[in-house]
């Protein structure tokens, strides 16, 4: 199988490698430079992708390491808070109920933030990218019951956090 062939069979996960990358690094910039990355070490290693059963978690697995990097290297030439990264808009008719609504989303987003690393990565390849836990367990480098106890005490923080909240 040529490059070109492992290319095509993993260019349909450039959306999903983008939104994980742009979760971990809050940078839409970046995000796109990870995904390209990762299209470029899929051409380079395309010989031993061919062995590799699940592609996609290996795409995403050199995404993740690759946004990590990135985050390593920004945090050496400036320190930044990911809290103001994160823009996102209401459609709603009324002003009062759109300002209600970002509120409540900044909470719920800063909760999110507060969360541990790991905990945060595995809601967002769960609950937002829908992987299994294998795959997770897979992408993360954890067993399948971390991915388990990890994401059930993310779920359990928020839900205590946000209870406490009058939405």
């Amino acid at each position: 199988m040529q490059g070109e062939e492992i290319v095509r069979q993993v260019l349909h996960l450039k959306d999903k490698l983008y939104r994980f990358a742009f979760r971990i690094l809050s940078n839409e910039i970046d995000a796109e430079d990870v995904v390209q990355e990762t299209f470029v070490k899929v051409w380079q290693k395309s010989e031993q992708l061919q062995g590799i059963e699940n592609k996609e978690a290996w795409c995403m697995t050199v995404a993740r390491n690759l946004a990590i990097d990135k985050i390593r290297a920004r945090k050496k030439t400036q320190s930044s808070d990911i809290d103001g990264f994160h823009f996102i808009s209401d459609t709603s008719p009324t002003p009062d109920k759109a300002l209600e609504n970002q509120e409540s989303l900044n909470i719920v987003m800063q909760k999110l933030n507060e969360l541990p690393e790991r905990q945060r990565e595995i809601i967002h390849l769960r609950d937002i990218e829908g992987y299994t836990y294998q795959e997770i367990a897979e992408m993360t480098g954890n067993s399948q019951e971390q991915v388990k106890v990890n994401l059930f005490r993310a779920r359990q923080k928020l839900k205590i956090e946000l209870k406490n909240l009058s939405f």
